[in-house]
């Protein structure tokens, strides 16, 4: 695989086209069977022509729906490699049932528990602050390099080792025993804390994982060089572990707001743009215009750097705000925006900025603009308002950019 590869699409359809037996390591989150709409990451369309009906049948309908996804990557999975299912309590005993028949009930190899602390204490109940990892080898030669994730020893264990440790057998004592100076062999129970807010790794994306937590599992269940596959990649934390571990890596996901996550995520992090080749994504205006208004308004943003509103509806007008200075944006996936488009934005630029602000600053995204449009734009600048409108292909062209609070063009 001479590039690393970030898909957009649903993940069935993209793992019917792989050829057998191609990939190393596979690790998925998939949306948990909560029966709430949280776990729809970004409540965009595509991810809701995903999941909306199939909680309708109840715990079968999610199973076999997995189940669908999970035998296709067995397929793909070489005979060396290792599959990663995170869930939780909601359906993971479920889960644990039907991927014993697909990868037999033999290749079970952990449950892994993965414990971390937090609010959201229930009055009449324990505290549910754990997820499930089940991890499945596809055959018994398969890799593990516990070298590679040993951890420290407690301070108890340490000191009992001072005095080393003592068996007993047909009379005969063993006092050879001494620590692993690379530190402890880890048990199948992981305590680490999730992201916090102020975390610097956070992204926008509410489920993000620690990646620490991967950090674990890629380097202990692969060699640098292998292929990584999230087929369920979110906002890209496996993805970002394995090429930080020197893995080659395939994302897929059927979000475009996830996969414009992820590819600025990464390129942030120093990766070359030149070595991800992105597919399933925009190509041209006829695309962009069959997308759904909220997989349309997270691509925009996310092509220009903005931050999302955290409003997916009822914003007052305001789809995002400009990177740096917060300025406010609105997203039309319109032709020949008009004058009544710019009066509005006015009312918004009033309600987002008060009456204390000199000048109020914003800017508008559309496909195309009318004459009204630009004079509506050049009277109101004349009251204090500095309105920028921008279309379409200009971004899809990477031919705008809107960073510091003022649009200038750039050749990407």
């Amino acid at each position: 695989m001479d590039k690393n590869k970030l898909i957009c699409g649903d993940n069935l359809e993209v793992l019917a086209t792989m050829e057998k037996e191609c990939v190393d390591l596979i690790y998925i989150d998939p949306p948990f069977f909560s029966n709430r709409n949280y776990e729809i990451i970004w409540g965009d369309e595509a991810e809701i022509r995903s999941f909306e009906d199939r909680w309708e049948g109840g715990i079968n309908v999610y199973i076999e729906w997995m189940k669908q996804r999970i035998i296709e990557l067995h397929r793909v999975l070489k005979s060396t490699g290792t599959f990663y299912l995170h869930c939780d309590w909601h359906a993971g005993h479920y889960l644990k049932v039907m991927a014993d028949e697909v990868f037999g009930y033999n290749n079970f190899r952990n449950e892994i528990i993965w414990c971390y602390r937090g609010g959201g204490v229930p009055i009449k109940d324990y505290s549910r602050k754990h997820d499930t990892i089940f991890r499945y080898s596809k055959s018994n030669n398969y890799l593990f390099y516990v070298d590679e994730v040993r951890i420290p020893y407690s301070e108890e264990s340490m000191e009992r080792l001072e005095y080393k440790a003592r068996s007993f057998r047909k009379n005969k004592t063993y006092d050879n025993y001494s620590p692993n100076p690379k530190g402890k062999h880890p048990e199948d129970w992981w305590i680490m804390q999730p992201l916090m807010p102020s975390d610097k790794e956070r992204t926008s994306y509410p489920t993000q994982k620690p990646e620490r937590l991967l950090q674990r599992i890629i380097a202990s269940s692969s060699d640098k060089g292998d292929i990584v596959l999230d087929a369920f990649c979110g906002c890209g934390t496996a993805l970002a572990v394995a090429q930080k571990l020197n893995r080659k890596w395939i994302g897929i996901d059927i979000s475009p707001a996830s996969i414009a996550l992820i590819k600025n995520r990464l390129v942030k992090s120093g990766v070359d743009k030149d070595t991800i080749d992105i597919i399933g994504m925009p190509q041209s205006i006829d695309d962009l215009k069959k997308f759904r208004p909220f997989d349309f308004q997270y691509w925009v943003i996310n092509e220009i750097h903005g931050v999302p509103s955290p409003r997916k509806v009822g914003d007052m007008g305001i789809d995002g705000l400009s990177f740096l200075n917060h300025y406010p944006i609105q997203i039309k996936q319109s032709e020949n925006v008009g004058r009544n488009v710019i009066d509005n934005f006015e009312t918004a630029l009033r309600r987002y900025y008060g009456n204390n602000i000199r000048e109020l600053f914003g800017y508008i995204i559309a496909f195309s603009f009318t004459k009204g449009a630009y004079e509506e734009v050049a009277r109101v600048k004349k009251e204090g308002f500095r309105i920028e409108l921008f279309n379409i292909q200009d971004i899809l062209n990477r031919n705008i950019s809107i960073l510091r609070g003022e649009a200038t063009l750039f050749n990407a």
